[in-house]
């Protein structure tokens, strides 16, 4: 293109020593070289070959063989009861895996009103489902342009949903509605442009797929859709294109899985640092569709800090700044149209992220306080502060008992002594009620100076606020616990327990109030709708800010005797949102909408905002091609 024109007769010039555009020879401009850039064995960070770039591991294009195709994660792995009736881990992905729990059945009967004696297995196989439609010309227009297609039944079904408590309950007990007619696997950024241009031209609906991790329903199909769907597979763009270790960047394919990104970098010394809860599923295309959050954000920032660049093919072209610089004054920022935008307006295709330094010192920490209030005054001190750890997160009391009850057994006398004792100082040296306090759990990353320092001041704000340091095996235990909370949800849907989570951000000042209001309006509602036994309403505080904080709730409730399970839960979580947002919290901190939080947006952004926001779907997509139906109302 004409840019690039431009900048290799620059370049030559450079090299012959011939002034350009009128930059004199003795100019500083003059002779000035590329600064090193350190790659991977790979092309110049200038360049966009596929040739060197670093292939990373990702998942088949048939996923059901690795994945469960109507609940969450891995099939090899689950929460089951063993012969003896006790809780434990399947599979050997993960630390809890092979561990019995001995107190986690006790638990969810007494406190859940489960009966696991009253199952409820999911349907064993996908029933039938509508013939694909199939537009025979796009088809014949994409050959070549793709890694591979598919119409089979069990690819569509796959890729027609995310994991939302509705999602899986209708895969477990139901006939999926509408799914797409076709998967199509683009290998790089060129195939995905084609396809496109194919779906303008043959007006065929586009629905971008990476992860499939969402919990908003925005992978689903409009279920009014008359035109053929086709879901574009990200899984085979999975390349690191370069590493330029001078300016420590990244260029990355969308399809990436975020697990398998960190795994890669590391070997050469390098991380982006971005660890949501699904780091294991998700992709780096989603995370910037989403406007994604990890749980160290608190070192690495948020997506919007990490992004440098992005590709992203739309029907009337694709979208790409000219330059990867860390900022820039050049009016509103492109960039803001991508983020968030949850497939609406175009696919991911290439990413350029910030990277730094695989950290020397990774240490976990704990600190037991007496109540939650205790706690959220210190993470709010903490903040003020500036001296937050990559992740401190806090657990109100019933997320306190819900992780007790995930304790392995003990291995031996001396261990379950030492546990007691434990208790017994908590509970009858230090006078903690343990139907109150909370339990924040902490990673520090750095050099070992900087880790020492931090933990030094991190702790005395806690203890200025009546916190105990409750160890590092603790915190171990808390984060990566994170990474198998999903496989709990799949046990309870096995015994007619439904549940989910959702998230917001909250100033501190009103963080309190809604934790309370939220957590009493789930229970209320629940209970005028006649739900048998006490609902779970519980919460964490997990990421910080100077102004706030991002709130997680975990909600269920037994479904047993309900006439329309999905009607009341529909009902509650609608519900639980209104509160949240009559409390003065947000939609949502960095889940996004999808299709179950349209109804808030015109609320959140004002009628002039989703006005703007049409405007410019209304420009990029004029034949709506991505039809998703997610984020406008």
């Amino acid at each position: 293109d004409k840019m690039a024109a431009r900048r290799l007769e620059t370049l030559a010039g450079h090299v012959a020593g011939v002034p350009q555009h009128g930059s004199p020879a003795g100019s500083p401009l003059h002779g000035e070289t590329m600064s090193r850039a350190s790659h991977l064995g790979m092309e110049s960070a200038s360049a966009h070959s596929h040739k060197d770039s670093v292939p990373v591991p990702n998942f088949p294009s048939k996923r059901q063989e690795v994945l469960r195709w109507n609940g969450w994660g891995y099939k090899d792995s689950s929460f089951l009861l063993n012969a003896k009736g006790l809780a434990t881990f399947k599979g050997e992905r993960y630390p809890i895996s092979g561990v019995v729990m001995p107190h986690l059945r006790e638990w969810m009967e007494k406190e859940l009103s489960i009966d696991m004696t009253d199952e409820s297995p999911a349907q064993p196989a996908l029933p039938a489902i509508a013939p694909p439609t199939l537009n025979a010309a796009f088809i014949k227009d994409i050959e070549g342009h793709h890694g591979g297609v598919s119409d089979a039944a069990e690819d569509r079904v796959f890729r027609s949903h995310g994991h939302t408590c509705q999602e899986v309950y209708t895969l477990r007990h139901l006939t999926p509605g509408r799914v797409p007619d076709l998967v199509v696997f683009p290998e790089c950024h060129a195939h995905v442009e084609a396809i496109v241009a194919a779906a303008v031209k043959h007006n065929v609906v586009v629905i971008p797929f990476g992860g499939g991790t969402t919990v908003t329903g925005a992978v689903q199909c409009p279920p009014t859709e008359k035109r053929m769907i086709v879901s574009l597979d990200t899984s085979k763009m999975n390349r690191i294109l370069w590493v330029d270790l001078d300016n420590m960047l990244v260029r990355l394919e969308a399809g990436i899985v975020g697990s398998q990104l960190e795994d890669t970098l590391a070997k050469y010394g390098v991380c982006t640092g971005h660890e949501p809860d699904s780091m294991e599923f998700s992709t780096v295309g989603g995370w910037v569709a989403t406007r994604a959050s990890g749980m160290k954000k608190n070192i690495y920032g948020n997506m919007e800090d990490l992004l440098i660049s992005v590709r992203f093919v739309t029907p009337t072209g694709t979208l790409e700044k000219s330059c990867q610089v860390p900022r820039i004054s050049a009016g509103p920022d492109i960039h803001e149209f991508v983020l968030g935008s949850e497939g609406t307006l175009g696919v991911v295709t290439e990413v350029t992220m910030k990277i730094k330094a695989l950290p020397q010192v990774r240490q976990f920490g704990s600190v037991v306080f007496p109540s939650f209030t205790e706690g959220v005054a210190a993470m709010h001190e903490i903040a003020r502060a500036r001296c937050a750890p990559a992740s401190i997160r806090l657990m109100d009391n019933m997320q306190f008992q819900f992780a007790h009850a995930l304790k392995p057994e003990a291995t031996s006398l001396l261990a379950s002594f030492i546990d007691k004792c434990k208790t017994f100082y908590v509970t009858k040296i230090k006078g903690f009620d343990q139907t109150q306090l909370a339990v924040a759990t902490l990673l520090f990353e750095g050099t070992a100076a900087d880790v020492a320092q931090q933990q030094q001041r991190v702790y005395a704000i806690a203890q200025s606020h009546g916190g105990l340091l409750a160890g590092e095996e603790n915190g171990r235990r808390g984060y990566t616990l994170t990474f198998v909370i999903a496989y709990l949800r799949d046990l309870g849907f096995e015994y007619k327990y439904l549940g989910e989570s959702f998230e917001t951000s909250v100033p501190w000042s009103k963080l309190e109030n809604l934790c309370r209001n939220v957590k009493d309006r789930i229970v209320r509602e629940c209970k005028a709708l006649g739900v048998k036994g006490m609902p779970m309403a519980s919460c964490r505080v997990t990421q910080t800010y100077d102004s706030g904080a991002c709130v997680y709730f975990y909600f269920g409730f037994l479904y047993k005797g309900l006439a329309d399970p999905l009607g009341a839960f529909h009902h509650v979580e609608v519900a639980a949102r209104d509160e949240v947002i009559a409390n003065g919290g947000s939609i949502s901190h960095h889940h996004g909408v999808g299709k179950i939080r349209r109804r808030w947006v015109q609320e959140t952004l004002s009628p002039h905002g989703v006005t703007m926001l049409r405007a410019v779907k209304k420009a990029i997509d004029p034949t709506n091609i991505f039809a998703n139906g997610n984020l406008l109302p």
